[in-house]
């Protein structure tokens, strides 16, 4: 097994580091500058790169230009005390597969992120002549594109969960990926090879929701003219993924408790009792919690469907997946339009993390496409539908050290968000308290 390279001049976190991978069973060495990282680099292959921002000789950059060159097949982890600055940005755009934050918040932070980056070189390890992989996320979900630590979190979560026979509910805004959660939860499952059938409970009326979960026989309603089988018996053995099951008629809503409950069932019209099994995934974007309070939604059904709850986060609020999400659409996008010199501008790159994604990742899918359709190489600002948003973009910032970039950040973020720190800190991918410290050290604790 090739070791992992740990790069910090602090000795007390490089030995931290250290101790928690070798329990693990890694292998490790350390370096403490710049020129120490080259020369080892220089000596053998590593299956990951941490490096330290600061460095006595230069900075974690540095390094991870020098790996991008030598062995551009490591994966390397940026290790910050200043959040996502635009040195973090810069690193995951160059390909890093994520950042650490001082102090670390634990452990098994370290641990996940490690396992990743094991899966993510493992195959180069069996063919160094293959490809470069795709900017999706390596282990579980891997088709799915991942980069903020709350989404690498909740896939953690998935692969928790999607061994196991619980009902999952899916918390979150239209167009952040709940039903690409649900077939990677599927496809990881005891089940994925019966089927998988997905039923938006908002898009048909209560009649043909009931028809397409449950069938219905001849006669049953106007235009029944041949029975149907409903969900309930086609995906028999496999995975339900029922999305905005907050929309369902409350009639329905004891029919699905029955279910769930009983795991039989009648189609409409018919008087039949037949057997079902299978797992149960649903959606909403709706507070579910408040709508069982208010009596709109039925308790003990919610507390079936939600066994284990899951809250995707809106993508305005995980800045790290814009820009890997939209290097991934300018990718599919060169490919479908055969533009194989579409690249996304900085200038445009900026405006994207400025915008406030009311539709999420499925808007910015659909805005990068456009703009690839209008753009015949780089993609700039006027090719973006609100290239008239402000933007706070480092690359203008001139000789503006690390500090004073960071600074900015915060002060555009809490602008953003209306003086919200909550809301800011997310943004900015730190934790409150880091947020507090920062504001009390510039000076802007009445911001």
């Amino acid at each position: 097994m090739d070791p992992i390279l740990v790069v910090d001049d602090d000795p007390g976190f490089r030995q931290l580091l250290a101790a928690i991978l070798e329990r693990e069973g890694y292998p490790v060495e350390l370096a403490s500058r710049v020129s120490e990282a080259r020369a080892a680099a220089a000596r053998r292959r590593y299956a990951l790169v941490i490096s330290d921002l600061k460095l006595p000789d230069g900075d974690g950059l540095d390094v991870q230009s020098f790996f991008l060159e030598r062995s551009p097949g490591t994966p390397f982890v940026l290790i910050t005390a200043f959040g996502t600055v635009a040195t973090a940005v810069e690193a995951l755009k160059r390909g890093a597969l994520d950042y650490l934050e001082k102090p670390l918040r634990g452990p098994e932070e370290l641990r996940r992120l490690v396992r990743r980056a094991m899966a993510l070189s493992a195959p180069q390890e069996e063919d160094a002549r293959q490809p470069a992989p795709s900017r999706a996320t390596p282990g579980l979900c891997a088709s799915m594109v991942a980069r903020d630590p709350r989404m690498l979190h909740i896939l953690a979560l998935l692969e928790k969960v999607a061994p196991t026979s619980a009902n999952v509910l899916l918390l979150g805004e239209s167009g952040v990926g709940k039903e690409v959660i649900a077939r990677c939860i599927h496809q990881h499952s005891r089940r994925a090879d019966k089927p998988f059938l997905a039923v938006n409970c908002a898009a048909l009326s209560p009649t043909l929701v009931e028809s397409e979960l449950f069938g219905h026989e001849r006669g049953a309603f106007t235009g029944a003219v041949a029975r149907r089988h409903g969900v309930f018996e086609r995906a028999r053995g496999g995975t339900l993924f029922l999305d905005e099951i907050g929309e369902l008629d409350p009639g329905l809503q004891a029919k699905l408790l029955r279910v769930i409950q009983e795991k039989r069932f009648e189609r409409l019209g018919g008087e039949a009792t037949l057997e079902t099994d299978v797992r149960i995934i649903s959606a909403t974007n709706r507070d579910l919690n408040r709508e069982v309070q208010e009596g709109r939604f039925r308790a003990d059904l919610y507390y079936r469907l939600s066994a284990f709850p899951i809250e995707i986060p809106p993508l305005r609020e995980r800045p790290a997946d814009i820009d890997a999400l939209a290097d991934h659409f300018v990718a599919l996008a060169a490919a479908k339009f055969q533009k194989p010199q579409l690249r996304l501008g900085d200038a445009a790159r900026y405006q994207l993390r400025a915008h406030s994604w009311p539709g999420n990742v499925r808007e910015l899918e659909n805005v990068i496409e456009r703009a690839a359709i209008l753009s015949d190489g780089e993609i700039l600002p006027e090719h973006l539908p609100f290239s008239g948003e402000r933007a706070v973009d480092p690359a203008k910032s001139g000789t503006l050290n690390v500090r004073e970039l960071e600074r900015r950040a915060i002060e555009e973020a809490l602008r953003k968000h209306g003086g919200n720190r909550t809301h800011a800190a997310r943004e900015l991918g730190i934790s409150l308290r880091t947020l507090q410290y920062r504001l009390k050290e510039y000076g802007l604790t009445k911001s």
